[in-house]
């Protein structure tokens, strides 16, 4: 069973950094494109960053120039490295793929992680 697992979250005071990592664990073939999501309390989930398997990558407009998104694949690890972090950062962060591939056939199936919880204030 496939799992994705993210860690990395904390509280911290604007203008500070956070690295988040997402491990996915159990027999995977391949990932294809990775994606972190996240929902500030009372809002909905919204799209923070994606990474495609050749590195090209996609970012919201509000975190551009302060994240970064990676991913190891031997590592089976997507990250999220976050700068000049702003009280508006705050919510739970999810990585996410549709891309997961168990086998070199069949389809391709969607995983989200639990989530890890990001504060920003002072």
């Amino acid at each position: 069973q496939v799992q994705l697992v993210e860690s990395g979250g904390g509280s911290v005071q604007p203008g500070g950094s956070l690295k988040l990592s997402c491990k996915a664990s159990g027999y995977i073939f391949r990932i294809d494109t990775m994606e972190w999501y996240r929902q500030p309390p009372g809002k909905q989930r919204e799209l923070v960053a994606s990474i495609t398997r050749d590195g090209s990558t996609n970012y919201a407009d509000s975190v551009k120039g302060r994240f970064t998104i990676s991913r190891d694949d031997a590592k089976k690890t997507l990250y999220l490295q976050m700068h000049d972090l702003k009280p508006e950062d705050a919510a739970v962060y999810y990585c996410y793929s549709d891309g997961v591939w168990t086998t070199a056939w069949g389809a391709a199936e969607a995983y989200w992680g639990l989530g890890t919880q990001v504060t920003v204030s002072s």
